[in-house]
């Protein structure tokens, strides 16, 4: 089967006008997990919010998960008590859908430790955030104001070798807003394949 990749690179997104921004409120939601526990962000008010579109059939997905390098960034930003939300938002049907025993066993093959895997199968959550790309990643401070969005780090590629030379946006953000610094990078160009929505 002949499988198409969409990759978005710089110069080729048009963000909607109503798609979250720097500096402003996130917008809140109620999502599903993979084990059927309601999710919304205002739970999470007081603590530090990461999320991460996902598509566990995406290449570049599949670099920053086997290569350990996303599984490594949840495992210590959820130590420090960071919340990191993994959201799909494939829409049934599509490249990457899965249901909630197919996120179940992504995350254990890849060893990886969110706080929760989501499903936004309407599209409506990864609309209101502009998501272009899997990965394509937010950080909203403890006020729940968005503070970063964009790449999961600086070098749009599929080959794990760049990883050591990339710069690791979501570490950088989170050690600056522990520290009580102004965001360094608070935009970044996301890269990866196309969110698979439904319309």
């Amino acid at each position: 089967m002949l499988r198409v990749i969409t990759l978005l690179v710089a110069g080729s997104l048009s963000l909607p006008a109503f798609a979250a921004s720097i500096g402003a409120p996130a917008p809140d939601f109620r999502l599903t997990d993979a084990s059927g526990t309601m999710h919304t962000l205002a739970d999470y008010k007081g603590k530090t919010v990461v999320l991460e579109w996902n598509n566990p059939e995406c290449p570049f997905v599949q670099k920053h998960y086997s290569s350990g390098n996303i599984p490594k960034q949840q495992a210590e930003a959820t130590a420090q008590g960071v919340v990191w939300l993994t959201i799909n938002s494939g829409a049934d049907g599509k490249q990457g859908h899965v249901d909630g025993k197919g996120a179940n066993a992504f995350l254990a093959q890849h060893h990886a430790q969110p706080t929760a895997y989501l499903f936004d199968t309407d599209g409506k959550v990864g609309h209101a955030y502009g998501a272009k790309t899997t990965p394509h990643v937010y950080v909203i401070d403890g006020e729940g104001t968005l503070r970063y969005m964009g790449g999961i780090d600086s070098i749009p590629s599929t080959d794990k070798e760049d990883l050591a030379k990339a710069t690791q946006y979501v570490p950088q953000v989170l050690a600056e807003l522990k520290a009580g610094k102004a965001v360094s990078v608070a935009t970044s160009q996301p890269y990866g394949c196309g969110v698979k929505y439904g319309s």
